[in-house]
């Protein structure tokens, strides 16, 4: 599959695509497929930027089979940018009016982005996100859903990162001038937080649209490590050690509140 923007153009109609979904891309050959069949059938104009970060797998081989997709541009990597600096190269070469994320071992189900694109219409905001199912790290549906509040507020926010990357759909301009940073945090809930600090409020559909799965050896897998990237996202979102500890504390009573929560039925 060639490495160039020439997929996803809808040749000759002088069209853009509404939505970019984009993939970063790295040691994922045994799921990508799912994440992009699972976007192909979304009922909105898209294109799907999938960003290869010199993954050392069979990527390349599994890519092959989407070259007849108009819709799929493939693009590698010079140089390994992790997750954080795949999403930024990816929202550059954005062609949509929105980007949505979508990390390869994740899919969504039928329906989300037009779901999402109807509540940004309606409540006039910037960013949307959805609620999400767990899936095991074979794949497998569990038929725990952790939902998310249809209005979501900065104050809250700080609280808890109800904000799934793979879930949120965000205006393109918006994307452009607040990049992805601090890798060695949690880099999304970052730009969450400095979203909502700026627009105020966000827009969530509170429905399992999608499909997260779990992994150990992902970065929020270690639980220990991720608690010491949310401290640093607080520092790194400019606020001073008292207060970043602050929020870290009532951020983990919250986390292990929605934990139980969705394993208890």
């Amino acid at each position: 599959m060639a490495d160039n923007g020439s997929k996803g153009r809808e040749e000759g109609s002088g069209l853009k695509p509404l939505v970019s979904v984009i993939i970063p891309a790295y040691r994922c050959a045994a799921t990508i497929s799912q994440a992009l069949d699972s976007a192909l059938v979304q009922e909105v104009s898209l294109e799907i930027l999938v960003l290869n970060d010199q993954s050392p797998d069979e990527l390349d081989q599994v890519m092959e089979r989407y070259s007849s997709f108009a819709q799929i541009r493939y693009f590698h990597n010079k140089e390994k940018l992790g997750a954080s600096g795949s999403r930024n190269r990816g929202v550059r070469l954005a062609r949509g009016e929105y980007v949505a994320f979508l990390d390869a071992d994740d899919w969504w189900a039928p329906g989300k982005l037009k779901a999402q694109l109807a509540i940004m219409k309606k409540e006039k905001v910037v960013l949307c996100a959805t609620g999400r199912e767990l899936v095991t790290p074979e794949g497998k549906l569990t038929g725990r859903v952790i939902g998310v509040r249809e209005k979501i507020t900065y104050p809250r926010l700080l609280l808890h990162n109800c904000i799934n990357c793979s879930s949120v759909l965000l205006r393109t301009e918006v994307a452009r001038e607040n990049p992805m940073e601090h890798e060695d945090s949690h880099e999304d809930y970052i730009l969450w937080l400095n979203l909502l600090k700026k627009y105020r409020r966000a827009a969530a559909v509170n429905q399992p649209l999608l499909k997260y799965r779990l992994s150990a050896s992902g970065k929020s897998g270690n639980k220990l490590a991720s608690a010491g990237k949310t401290y640093k996202a607080y520092r790194y979102h400019g606020f001073g050690p008292v207060r970043a500890a602050l929020c870290f504390a009532a951020y983990s009573v919250n986390g292990v509140r929605k934990y139980l929560f969705s394993y208890i039925k």
